[in-house]
């Protein structure tokens, strides 16, 4: 049972799309929640139907929703197989939910029709005139390693004696699926390992081909707090 929310005249909309900044946009939501004592709603939207939606992207809404449930959000969101406009969708969300604040992250700029240009911002602002608009920078965040890993492609992990290998082809000894995200400059498949395990989405280091560890490891950047 959730807690009732002590302000109602106040409502808080975050809208994550994939990228290893989404969570913190949804720490950042849900301390202002915490703060002003409201309701707090997470939103995604993507152009797939989710049936259709690869690895990576289930891995993020499901992580989207365990943070959603932990921190009592009264709803996640996923606006799939949606082909109008992000804008239109987020005001009509904004609409639905009565939200008075609406978060974005910048770096969504590229897919979410360049934040850093403003079209969604002015987009917004006709659509949702009284809605107050908080633009998140990456350098509030990242500390000087975004970048730090290749584009992520499909992989799989092979159990070989007490270690798994990592390929990129699929056969019938396979045992995980998920995401390789390799390190930059270097000629070896050196890097982390991203999957499902149990329910749980696990990052996995990885040495030349090999994972000896099953242990979870933070691929995304610390955030810095402020001041």
């Amino acid at each position: 049972m959730k807690k009732i929310k002590g302000r109602m005249d106040e409502s808080i909309l975050v809208c994550v799309y994939y990228g290893p900044n989404g969570e913190r946009l949804i720490q950042r939501g849900c301390k202002i929640a915490s703060m002003l004592d409201c309701p707090l709603y997470i939103l995604t939207i993507d152009p797939q139907p989710f049936d259709d939606m690869d690895a990576e992207k289930s891995h993020y809404i499901t992580k989207w929703q365990q943070i959603a449930e932990m921190h009592s959000a009264e709803a996640f969101i996923l606006k799939d197989n949606e082909k109008r406009p992000v804008s239109k969708v987020i005001a009509e969300v904004a609409r639905e939910k009565h939200i008075t604040q609406i978060i974005l992250g910048q770096t969504a700029q590229s897919r979410w029709e360049q934040i850093a240009k403003g079209s969604i911002i002015n987009s917004l602002l006709r659509e949702v005139p009284f809605v107050d608009l908080h633009i998140i920078s990456v350098s509030r965040y990242l500390k000087d390693q975004e970048g730090q890993y290749e584009k992520g492609v499909r992989a799989y992990l092979v159990k070989e004696s007490d270690h798994y290998r990592v390929t990129f082809k699929h056969t019938s000894n396979v045992e995980y699926e998920g995401i390789f995200f390799k390190d930059f400059g270097t000629d070896f498949n050196n890097g982390v390992f991203k999957f499902m395990k149990d329910k749980q989405t696990l990052q996995v280091a990885v040495i030349e081909d090999i994972i000896t560890d099953l242990t979870n490891v933070d691929m995304t950047p610390e955030y810095e707090e402020e001041d």
